[in-house]
């Protein structure tokens, strides 16, 4: 890892890029620096959305020189890698297994005083004993795994490893704990040489298992889309999982099988019994299988909880499914699980894999997407909460204002009529807009309102795909019921 200024010239075209400055360094000095190393990659890129969010300063570097990623990111790349790391807090290491142990080595000795030292790979052994051999004594280091890909769009109800190492993560260890668990995080504490044993099934195992599965489905031939029409739940939730991983970076998923030295030891277990199963089936021996499924059961020890699991999983799939599919002719929002890209809609036709939808005309829209279908794959979808919903038509449709002026009945509160209003789901808002007494009424008024009357200019905000000629006679006939009189001047501007 050559780290000079030469490493990542710079495009030859007038596109500022934006590099590590010195001088703004010192402008910033108030916030902890993270360099990210691989903060081109995708997990590094995460991590710098993450870190940013939570106001930190963050830089990246990248093998590739990817300048892009960065200003994308928007954030500095550092170009001069030897003056950016004895002037961080943090250095991340978020390179690819194989070359970790080299990076450490590069880089640990240049760290300053008090700094940290992170690494994020999927072993932990021989990186926390990298970061142990090559960072001075004063640079503290922490052994981290992540265990989500960076498909996942928040870090909460996900599962971080740290590594903390005795006498070496004192200052920052409970920091960058409280940091992930403030955030939603669940954060497991081990010791190196036991993450590495437990993940060689965690992710070993089941990683491989996947993975031939899916060669198998190649080998035979297997037409899956087929398959798919004659779906059961569980089939299709195992095809979905074999082909998250297949669509994964095949070269991370081969080093987590030959860098964790605890793997072949699990793929000769793994194979034996698939040998063990496959020769009980072709000697047609009934018990001999039973007795093998029954033993790992016992072993197992947890299937009444794992039928549960499972079942509100495909019950989830399901519910959600049928939600959809009750909509038709209703306004549906739905997120894009990968670009993060919201739909909204009336809600045509819902397809075993996709829906059609009639896109609500929001803010800027040019006139002719007025109307516009769209068809899109629910694989990709979540389907937005009611608040979500209401929360993004709140934002992004032009809405009608109206203003109703009414009488309160004697004694009546205006806030207490004004909290009923609110219940209008076609309402985004509902205020108080003008507080008037007598001195404002019309003679009729004065005449046949009685003492003491107050007057009250209700201000509505109807939402922009709904009828405001209707929503407002609603609202109207809603305060009618409440007992208040319209205005003579409201009725003579609707007139």
């Amino acid at each position: 890892m050559k780290a000079g200024k030469n490493q990542c010239p710079a495009p030859q075209n007038h596109t500022r890029i934006q590099t590590w400055d010195p001088d703004l360094e010192k402008q910033n000095s108030g916030k902890t620096k993270i360099l990210i190393l691989g903060g081109t990659g995708e997990m590094g890129q995460w991590f710098t959305r993450f870190f940013k969010e939570k106001d930190y300063e963050v830089t990246v570097w990248g093998r590739g020189g990817k300048v892009e990623v960065a200003r994308r990111l928007d954030v500095p790349f550092a170009s001069d890698l030897e003056a950016v790391i004895p002037e961080s807090d943090i250095v991340i290491v978020s390179v690819p297994i194989n070359v970790t142990e080299e990076t450490i080595a590069e880089v640990a000795p240049k760290m300053k005083a008090g700094s940290l030292l992170m690494d994020f790979t999927s072993i932990k052994v021989k990186p926390v004993e990298a970061m142990k051999k090559f960072a001075p004594g004063a640079v503290e280091i922490l052994g981290t795994h992540p265990m989500f890909g960076p498909t996942i769009p928040t870090i909460r109800g996900q599962t971080v490893i740290l590594v903390p190492v005795k006498g070496r993560s004192e200052k920052w260890f409970p920091t960058i704990r409280q940091l992930f668990e403030e955030n939603g995080a669940h954060v497991e504490i081990t010791t190196a040489a036991e993450h590495d044993r437990l993940v060689s099934v965690v992710q070993g195992l089941t990683h491989f298992a996947y993975i031939a599965i899916g060669a198998t489905i190649d080998r035979l031939d297997f037409d899956i889309k087929k398959s798919r029409k004659f779906v059961s739940p569980v089939y299709s939730i195992m095809l979905d999982f074999v082909g998250r991983i297949l669509g994964q970076n095949p070269y991370l998923y081969a080093l987590i099988q030959m860098e964790n030295p605890g793997v072949p030891e699990v793929h000769e277990a793994f194979i034996k019994e698939c040998e063990e199963l496959s020769s009980l089936v072709r000697a047609h021996d009934e018990e001999g299988f039973v007795r093998k499924m029954k033993a790992a059961a016992r072993k197992y020890d947890d299937t009444a909880h794992a039928l549960h699991r499972s079942d509100k999983l495909i019950n989830s799939r399901i519910t959600e499914y049928e939600t959809i599919l009750n909509s038709v002719g209703k306004v549906c929002g739905f997120s894009h699980i990968y670009s993060g890209k919201v739909h909204v809609g009336r809600v045509e036709k819902v397809g075993p894999n996709e829906i059609v939808l009639t896109k609500l005309v929001s803010k800027g829209t040019a006139p002719h997407i007025k109307n516009k279908f769209i068809k899109l794959k629910l694989e990709n979808l979540r389907l937005l909460s009611e608040s979500e919903l209401r929360e993004w038509r709140k934002e992004n449709l032009k809405h009608s204002i109206r203003d109703i002026s009414v009488l309160m009945p004697e004694g009546a509160d205006p806030e207490v009529v004004l909290g009923a209003v609110n219940t209008n789901k076609h309402l985004a808002d509902c205020q108080i807009s003008d507080v008037y007494n007598r001195a404002n009424e019309t003679v009729h008024e004065k005449n046949t309102s009685g003492t003491g009357k107050l007057g009250v200019t209700y201000r509505i905000i109807i939402f922009g795909d709904c009828n405001a000629d209707s929503v407002e006679a609603e609202v109207t006939a809603l305060l009618c019921g409440l007992g208040c009189r319209v205005r003579e001047k409201n009725l003579k501007q609707k007139k």
